[in-house]
């Protein structure tokens, strides 16, 4: 799943994103109101994690614009202002969720859970291909019912490959998506994890589901005749 967090404090923002890659979600930071705005609008996110005190548009300006076209992504306002009227401010602005700083980690990670399970009743939050089954939510892969353990990058991995299953993805495509780089042709680090994916998630006696498709990429399902 993909999280975007907007937050100013350069320190904050690399702790809240580091926890998070750590719990196998991808992260973008923003370090601005108008940068959180338009990469909301030109990327999908699953979840917002959004600082008030923006430069540029602040916070509820932001939350303000988003709702305007966009209702059904959560919301998790992250702020040091923390009287009432701030807060109903923002939650009928349209924010799902509403936590000050200080804050703990395990906290703000168990908020981000309990608001993509509510979002999970909406959208698709567990992906099956076959008989492999990945849960977003819980962070949890089967193999029939073998449960297949992933590090947290093999996980966005297998995530991305399977939210994109019955279509061929390009190396570059994988690295955009899963590791936020621009695809480098020196490097083999996607070959390397899908290896990784295939020495758990296609062990034998399975049938292999993860395909290499020659002068492409990869394709996760049937592959294409």
């Amino acid at each position: 799943m993909r999280i975007l967090v907007a937050e100013d404090d350069g320190p904050l923002a690399s702790f809240v994103s580091k926890g998070l890659q750590a719990e196998s979600y991808i992260v973008d930071v923003a370090m601005a109101g108008d940068e959180a705005h338009s990469m909301f609008t030109e990327r999908g996110y699953d979840l917002v994690i959004l600082d008030l005190n923006l430069p540029g548009l602040d916070g509820v300006q932001v939350l303000h614009k988003v709702r305007s076209s966009e209702t059904s992504t959560p919301i998790l306002v992250l702020t040091s202002r923390s009287d009432v009227q701030e807060r109903v401010r923002c939650l009928d602005a349209g924010a799902d969720d509403y936590l000050t700083k200080p804050f703990s980690f395990a906290e703000l990670s168990a908020r981000v859970r309990a608001l993509l399970r509510r979002r999970g009743q909406l959208a698709e939050s567990v992906l099956r291909v076959e008989d492999l089954e990945l849960d977003r939510v819980q962070r949890r892969v089967l193999r029939g019912k073998q449960a297949v353990e992933l590090t947290p990058k093999e996980f966005a991995l297998l995530e991305y490959l399977m939210r994109n299953a019955g279509r061929r993805v390009t190396r570059a495509m994988i690295m955009e998506h899963v590791w936020n780089l621009t695809f480098d042709t020196t490097t083999n680090v996607v070959d390397v994890y899908i290896n990784y994916l295939r020495k758990k998630v296609d062990a034998s006696p399975n049938r292999p589901l993860i395909h290499t498709i020659r002068g492409v990429g990869y394709q996760v399902g049937p592959p294409e005749s």
